[in-house]
């Protein structure tokens, strides 16, 4: 059985996250390596821990999301289907199951916020997963004065994470926002889209999304 220990040490796997991590820093991105990719693979197997999903699908997606942008080393376009594809290659010579096979490539695949839609549980949790990873560290531009709007919002997280109703029926991302460094309204300007497509994972795994930044609830 293909595990994530097994995907997560495979020599081959971590050098094509790494170079792939490399182009997007080449090309003035946040950080993509094995913080984020860990915290995606990590935040979506809990959730559907959380909701009582299986161990075999919570691991399925765990292993989703460390893979979910491998697809960046071919280019940042269309990252989500050259991704799934890769990782369809790298799971099929493991001997994975092909069920297995469809449910992460199907998550990877459905990612994005361009073309991604949370068509399964394990789609889903990726989506909530990756876009949810909003962090200081990940902004690597040292010089504040020329952070662009991307920089600025990743800046300005003092923190970030994902709160799980004790009644299973909703799930809300909490930020903290220094609004000296960004407003708000920067956040809704560049990740509008993301919470959209959070809301619709959310409903896909049959709970209410909400985003509450600096304790005030807005979605």
């Amino acid at each position: 059985m293909v595990t994530f220990d097994i995907i997560k040490n495979d020599p081959a796997i971590r050098t094509y996250i790494r170079e792939a991590d490399r182009s997007l820093e080449a090309l003035g991105y946040t950080e993509h390596s094995f913080a984020h990719v860990t915290f995606v693979a990590e935040r979506a197997a809990s959730l559907l821990s959380w909701l009582g999903y299986g161990e075999r699908t919570v691991e399925l997606a765990r292993i989703a999301g460390f893979l979910h942008d491998i697809g960046n080393i071919v280019n940042r376009t269309d990252h989500s289907q050259s991704g799934a594809l890769i990782a369809f290659r790298i799971l099929d010579k493991y001997g994975m199951d092909a069920s297995e096979i469809a449910e992460i490539v199907t998550a990877i695949g459905n990612h994005d916020e361009g073309t991604g839609v949370p068509v399964s549980a394990v789609a889903a949790a990726l989506i909530l997963g990756d876009k949810s990873d909003v962090r200081r560290t990940r902004v690597r531009n040292s010089e504040i004065s020329s952070f662009d709007i991307h920089d600025r919002v990743n800046y300005s997280a003092t923190s970030s994470d994902i709160i799980l109703s004790e009644d299973k029926r909703s799930v809300t991302l909490k930020l903290n926002i220094d609004t000296e460094i960004s407003p708000i309204m920067d956040y809704f300007e560049i990740f509008l889209g993301r919470m959209k497509l959070c809301r619709s994972a959310a409903g896909k795994l049959g709970v209410d999304f909400k985003l509450c930044i600096n304790e005030q609830q807005f979605i």
